[in-house]
């Protein structure tokens, strides 16, 4: 019966060893996710009221234009 307890016991030991370190890398990783800042904003084109991104969109007298098409 102490055999057993023991086995049961280095079991649950090698368990918490192996799977621990997995857990603990999952966390890092949602920790991380959830640190990134977002450095881009979405801009609305006034001529076509489509949300752009702002490095991808025409800057023109002070406003954003998502193609050379609305600009004009």
């Amino acid at each position: 019966m102490l055999k057993l307890v023991v086995v049961i016991g280095v079991l649950f030991l090698v368990y918490l060893v192996l799977f621990r370190k997995n857990r603990s890398s999952n966390i890092d990783e949602n920790t991380k996710k959830k640190n990134e800042e977002i450095t881009d904003t979405m801009i609305e084109c006034p001529t076509c009221k489509v949300y752009t991104s702002k490095e991808d969109s025409i800057l023109s007298n002070g406003k954003y234009y998502c193609s050379k098409e609305c600009l004009k």
